[in-house]
């Protein structure tokens, strides 16, 4: 545990998320230069001296921005998800608590949100005492359509028990995962799994975007180290790696050859099985 772990950035509210890092790093027993921490999160020195700065214009996406930012606090060790929320707020891409347009509560602060669900709770006794009497209306009703439906489930059950029948269950599908470089970390497009003939994980941090054939996003993430995503299968997707050389595509459990070297980006990498590995279709037909 260092010694910036039990930092609480609400002491800090009045200060930036880039001056809450660069607080962060300079100060204390164990002070730190950029390109130490460069050379550990594989985050070039720009992107992180842009963070400090609140340069944010130098970080290509806001995708970026955020990844960079969760990991660098990591490394401080600040509070990831408190540098987080608190830079989108800053990025104006959440609003604020209270509101009728905020999509985001876990950028508001404890206080806020507790505030915000007492007077949510105020208004709805209001409204209750209020047209009370369309309420036990309304309870009544719902009960006696509860009470049906059980009713009838019942019968129904009853009627199934009269009759036999011999059913031949399909055995589950049994999804094979490939012998991956990295201990998986966290999953994505887990509904894709029983399916997906190409997986990708990430061996170093990168942003990976799917697109099918349409140009529609299927996804789009920062992965770090040991994040899998499950690709749907067919619909001719394509992908974008933001750091081609950290990014493990494993198709029907083989490892498919590197798309990209380290820290390059790569886009309209196919991502059809018969074009990431042509020697299985080719032993396929054989």
């Amino acid at each position: 545990m260092t010694e910036n772990e039990n930092i609480n950035t609400d002491v800090h509210s009045e200060m930036t998320v880039g001056e809450i890092l660069r607080n962060a790093r300079t100060t204390g027993r164990r002070k730190r230069e950029i390109p130490t921490i460069s050379k550990q999160l594989c985050i070039r020195e720009e992107f992180l001296q842009a963070l400090e700065d609140g340069n944010y214009n130098v970080i290509p996406e806001n995708v970026y921005i955020l990844g960079f930012a969760r990991n660098y606090a990591m490394e401080l060790g600040l509070d990831p998800d408190e540098i987080v929320n608190k830079l989108k707020r800053e990025m104006g891409l959440v609003a604020e608590c209270g509101t009728d347009d905020a999509s985001d509560a876990q950028s508001c602060t404890v206080a806020d949100k507790e505030k915000w669900y007492r007077g949510l709770w105020g208004r709805s006794l209001k409204f209750i005492r209020r047209n009370w009497i369309w309420f036990v209306a309304g309870c009544v009703l719902v009960l006696a359509i509860v009470g049906t439906l059980v009713a009838l489930n019942l019968n129904h059950e009853s009627d199934s028990s009269n009759v036999q029948s011999v059913e031949t269950v399909a055995p589950a599908a049994s999804v094979m995962e490939p012998e991956y470089n990295v201990d998986v970390r966290e999953r994505f497009g887990t509904e894709n799994a029983e399916n997906a003939d190409v997986i990708l994980q990430a061996t170093q941090e990168s942003w990976v975007k799917v697109e099918d054939a349409r140009g529609n996003t299927a996804f789009s993430r920062v992965l770090v180290p040991g994040d899998v995503y499950y690709v749907p299968s067919g619909d001719e997707y394509t992908a974008i790696f933001g750091n081609a050389g950290g990014v493990d595509v494993w198709v029907n459990g083989k490892l498919a050859p590197k798309q990209g070297a380290d820290h390059v980006r790569v886009s309209g990498i196919s991502l059809s099985p018969e074009k990431l590995m042509p020697e299985l279709s080719t032993a396929g037909a054989e």
